[in-house]
């Protein structure tokens, strides 16, 4: 699907047509660079690679920075592909929010905020287990039997136990497109994306 790369700017409130408040989060999408296009015959499919953000020479490996020069770009900091645009594009071309001015939803994916080792009550919503008395006192937000036995005497693999939880790739459907505001490159989105403020994310149609 078409997109583009974008850095989440923060959230914040709107009000709708019928006096609602809507929670929604803006987004910095593009401008995005075309820095490769990848076709069938050389490459196997057929895609179209974008950079998103200026980067510093000196922090580029020279592999990649001939990969830019060669596209007629300044070095990006942020790499990904995408399929199926409407229009056909070139090296050095620019895709803009402006993509998404026609666009009802879309499709946002992220990396969630790490949680750290977190037990099994936060990290897959347990709700503990014993009764509050009859000499339960330290037991409230174990997980409880694990499920070994005499056979088999192992435990499963993929049990819910306690964990990383958080930093994880997060893959949000059907948001809704609230506004577009191509002046600063602005996409206003209803509800929450994966992420803290100032992650980059992928925004596809």
């Amino acid at each position: 699907m078409p997109g583009l790369l974008g850095k989440k700017i923060g959230m914040t409130s709107v009000f709708g047509a019928d006096g609602k408040n809507i929670p929604c989060t803006v987004i910095e999408a593009g401008p995005c660079a075309v820095t490769q296009v990848k076709t069938i015959e050389k490459d196997g499919y057929a895609a179209v690679q974008v950079g998103f953000q200026d980067q510093k020479e000196s922090r580029v490996a020279q592999p990649l920075l001939g990969h830019f020069k060669k596209a007629g770009v300044t070095p990006k900091r942020h790499l990904a592909e995408f399929k199926d645009f409407d229009t056909e594009l070139k090296l050095g071309d620019v895709v803009t929010v402006d993509l998404f001015a026609d666009t009802a939803y879309v499709t946002v994916v992220g990396t969630s905020k790490g949680r750290g080792f977190q037990g099994v009550v936060k990290r897959h919503n347990f709700g503990g287990v014993g009764q509050a008395t009859h000499g339960q006192h330290n037991r409230a937000r174990k997980p409880g039997s694990i499920g070994a036995c005499s056979y088999p005497a192992k435990v499963f693999k993929g049990l819910r136990m306690g964990g990383q939880m958080g930093n994880a790739r997060v893959t949000t459907h059907n948001l809704q497109v609230l506004k577009v505001i191509p002046e600063h490159n602005l996409l206003v989105i209803k509800g929450s994306v994966p992420g803290y403020n100032g992650s980059i994310v992928i925004i596809e149609k």
